[in-house]
């Protein structure tokens, strides 16, 4: 697990999370990967070693779309490889996440999705997440991405900052904050939102943000962020105002 940064707004969203990740690279990292919806369809970049790797790849096959997520990861399941960076797409490609914190479940979870049918690429314990969330979205949650993600979860054992994003539903992101796997930081722009594991990565582009507790999840467009307990509670969280100092954002 390392860093996250999302985006959804106007902007072209590729070069904000390349941006925001390589505030984040005094984390240390082994490989990092981009997922942006671009033309109804989820593009993703990945590469071992430094973001310099993953810009080179995405100078050579670019991806530009108003909504991606990204990630920074540091390797526990599974060697550091292309195949087991995140983000990780679903099966039917309508689903991306990416996932701090470990699945404490993970095989059980991987030995009963696989007997569903489902076709795994990675050695990781975060893809058992993403296919959860295909799985419901599929079934029951009539492809609410919200609705999906909360019924994955509650699958999940141990600690874990998630972030969803679906072809389906292309104007939002789904957050999720369980335990201490990492913080799970909204921010607030005019007419776009952002995503962050850590405040510097989004700092340069908001100081206005939203910062979920444990247990919570959050539905983030770019107008609006609605935050909602893991039983579907509506809760109203503060909006917090940071100072522009990296020093003290940092803490």
């Amino acid at each position: 697990m390392c860093g996250i940064v999302g985006y959804v707004g106007e902007r072209d969203a590729t070069p904000i999370i390349i941006d925001g990740l390589s505030r984040l690279e005094y984390r240390g990292y082994d490989s990092a990967g981009v997922a942006v919806l671009q033309d109804g369809a989820i593009q993703l970049r990945r590469d071992v070693g430094k973001l310099a790797n993953l810009r080179a790849k995405l100078a050579d096959s670019p991806i530009y779309g108003h909504i991606g997520i990204g990630h920074t990861r540091w390797a526990t399941h599974g060697a550091p490889a292309e195949h087991n960076a995140h983000p990780h797409i679903s099966m039917n490609g309508d689903f991306v996440v990416v996932h701090n914190g470990i699945v404490e479940n993970y095989l059980e979870l991987r030995d009963e999705l696989s007997a569903e049918g489902v076709v795994f690429k990675s050695e990781t314990d975060t893809e058992v997440i993403v296919h959860l969330v295909e799985r419901f979205a599929n079934d029951g949650a009539h492809g609410d991405v919200t609705e999906a993600a909360r019924k994955a979860v509650a699958q999940l054992r141990g600690a874990h900052a998630i972030v969803v994003m679906s072809r389906r539903q292309p104007d939002r992101l789904v957050a999720i904050r369980i335990g201490n796997a990492g913080g799970v930081a909204v921010g607030l722009g005019d007419g776009e939102s952002f995503i962050a594991s850590d405040i510097p990565a989004i700092l340069e582009q908001t100081r206005r943000m939203i910062f979920l507790e444990s247990r919570q999840m959050a539905t983030v467009t770019a107008s609006s962020v609605t935050v909602q307990a893991l039983d579907g509670t509506q809760i109203t969280s503060s909006v917090h105002t940071i100072p522009w100092d990296p020093v003290s954002a940092a803490k």
